[in-house]
């Protein structure tokens, strides 16, 4: 056996009992390189180096050097097409697909530190910012595809789902931004509720109360209980194109009420 055959065998025995740390090494010495040289002018070779390993070991990992910005993003996305496929019928479908979104929130708060380093980093470099808008369309794409096969038959219900998947994107985004922008400081999770609670007021079907509320408001107008007695009568304005299954909601809903 050859030197270099020698030394890979050891690299990969040494790799196979190191795993997962030697990932997080390669990660962790990407970054500082990031850090103290810049983006740009870190090569896989001087990542490696670092890491005090082989270049094959980081392409095992990597297929590129935009990859190991975003780790773990490829297993997020995984699991999220994994928790959409595992829905029922029973599950609302826009409060499953903000449910979805919550998953790509636990990636970020999991470790606030390198969260907010690669939010800095990607504001830097254009190429990253580019890498991190696919990874976030793939995101769209799948909650789009889900919502799609749950509005099938609907009127629109391709457009809904299209609509309904930017929306949670959007919100998603904007609060993760907005906490990033604090350093990681606060309640990321609080955060991301309040922006989803929009979508989910503006688009679910089974709101919560206050959100509900309005919702039935906007589809179906006022119910006006006309008295108090036992024999009340209940008058349920509603839409000519209002689905037979929300006003038949705001029927049993006034009845519970009076």
């Amino acid at each position: 056996m050859s030197s270099s055959s020698a030394a890979s065998g050891r690299e990969d025995r040494a790799e196979a009992g190191a795993r997962p740390p030697m990932r997080e090494a390669l990660v962790a010495a990407a970054f500082r390189l990031f850090l103290e040289r810049g983006y740009e002018q870190t090569t896989v070779d001087d990542i490696v180096a670092l890491a005090g390993v082989g270049r094959r070991s980081f392409f095992r990992y990597f297929p590129s050097k935009e990859d190991v910005v975003f780790p773990d993003h490829e297993r997020c996305l995984a699991d999220m097409t994994a928790f959409l496929a595992a829905s029922g019928e029973g599950d609302e479908p826009v409060r499953r697909v903000c449910d979805a979104a919550r998953l790509v929130l636990g990636l970020y708060a999991e470790n606030p530190a390198f969260s907010v380093q690669r939010y800095r980093l990607t504001k830097q470099v254009p190429g990253l910012r580019a890498y991190e808008l696919s990874v976030v369309w793939r995101y769209e794409r799948a909650l789009a595809e889900y919502l799609r096969e749950r509005f099938a038959g609907r009127p629109d219900g391709i457009l809904r789902a299209d609509v309904i998947a930017a929306a949670v994107v959007a919100a998603h985004n904007n609060a993760l931004r907005s906490w990033l922008r604090s350093d990681g400081e606060g309640d990321a999770s609080a955060t991301v509720d309040h922006a989803l609670g929009y979508v989910q007021e503006a688009f679910g079907e089974q709101a919560g109360p206050a959100a509900g509320a309005q919702d039935r408001r906007q589809a179906t107008g006022p119910i006006r209980p006309t008295a108090t007695r036992d024999d009340d009568v209940v008058v349920v304005v509603s839409r000519r194109d209002a689905p037979l299954w929300r006003v038949v909601q705001e029927v049993e809903s006034a009845f519970g009420r009076i």
